[in-house]
């Protein structure tokens, strides 16, 4: 009989394998014991259009006039923006654009100074 680890939730003793994933039968919690998947996740590399790796504080400029949704502003290309922050999700750039405010954007469309 082969030894599953406890629920790293709860730490039940009762857990059980349901494919690829480990399963609590108590808290009904669900995890992967690939652990270097989960890793690779949490060091997830955010590369700009060029393929430069961007970190938290950089510096970029935009790569292509951006249309603003629910306004009718557009972000220029060139447009400056200073000490960026990384972000999980889809737009995985916040920052604060001078003369417009704060903003989300995807690293697909800026390139680092």
């Amino acid at each position: 009989m082969s030894t599953l680890p406890n629920c790293p939730k709860c730490n039940s003793e009762y857990t059980y394998e349901d494919g690829s994933l480990l399963v609590c039968p108590e808290c009904a919690h669900e995890w992967s014991l690939d652990t270097e998947a989960e890793s690779s996740e949490e060091n997830k590399v955010v590369r700009d259009a060029n393929g430069n790796i961007l970190n938290d504080g950089d510096a970029i400029t935009i790569i292509k006039d951006l249309k603003v949704k629910g306004s009718s502003s557009v972000l220029k290309i060139g447009t400056k923006v200073k000490n960026i922050r990384l972000v999980d999700g889809d737009h995985d750039i916040d920052c604060k654009i001078d003369g417009f405010g704060a903003m989300k954007l995807k690293s697909e469309f800026v390139k680092k100074i």
